[in-house]
């Protein structure tokens, strides 16, 4: 099995979040790779990806993985459903944390309890 098979769920991760300016090469036995992911959040889920495949700390893949917007931990869409507390428990565990999405977005939010599909959300560092 070669590394890109190995790792084949991080690159198909990869081009699900359309990470930016990306590319791989396998040298020696070792994965490289790099490019630029959105948000911290997608960075980390590129790195859960890779801790899930190659363990806590794989020594077959060298990644470099940059960020374009550091000013945000995440931007949400909402989809039909959601509430500002399970958007909290996916990106902080906790539902208490709505509080901090209400506030980052006080600009377009009124009301904790009204949000509606399609708007885009901050989630805040």
């Amino acid at each position: 099995m070669t590394m890109k098979e190995k790792y084949q769920s991080v690159l198909d991760l990869g081009q699900k979040l359309n990470i930016q300016n990306g590319d791989v090469q396998e040298e020696n036995g070792v994965l490289k790779v790099w490019g630029t992911a959105k948000t911290p959040y997608e960075k980390n889920l590129l790195w859960d990806e890779i801790k899930a495949v190659g363990g806590e700390n794989p020594t077959d893949i060298m990644a470099d993985i940059k960020i374009a917007d550091k000013s945000v931990y995440h931007r949400h869409t909402v989809k039909s459903g959601e509430t500002l507390g399970k958007i909290a428990v996916q990106y902080y565990g906790k539902a208490s944390k709505y509080q901090d999405i209400f506030k980052a977005n006080s600009d377009i939010l009124k009301n904790p309890d009204l949000i509606y599909p399609n708007q885009e959300l901050i989630i805040p560092n």
